[in-house]
């Protein structure tokens, strides 16, 4: 049961993470270029749940196919 708890958790944080990057690509139709948008995600909070949230995903899948 816990694993599954981690898991839609890990599942959450990839999507929050996923729909905040979409939510910010209006940044480049005010004027941004792709390389200032990749810079602005990657020091936003929000890639980092997408990090967070595949390596747990990662972790829970590679315990269970011991």
């Amino acid at each position: 049961m816990f694993k599954w708890i981690i898991y839609i958790i890990s599942i959450f944080l990839i999507s929050i993470g996923i729909s905040f990057i979409i939510i910010n690509l209006n940044l480049l139709t005010i004027g941004y270029t792709f390389f200032e948008y990749v810079k602005f995600i990657i020091s936003n909070l929000y890639f980092y749940y997408i990090i967070i949230g595949i390596i747990i995903l990662y972790l829970i899948l590679r315990k269970g196919k011991k």
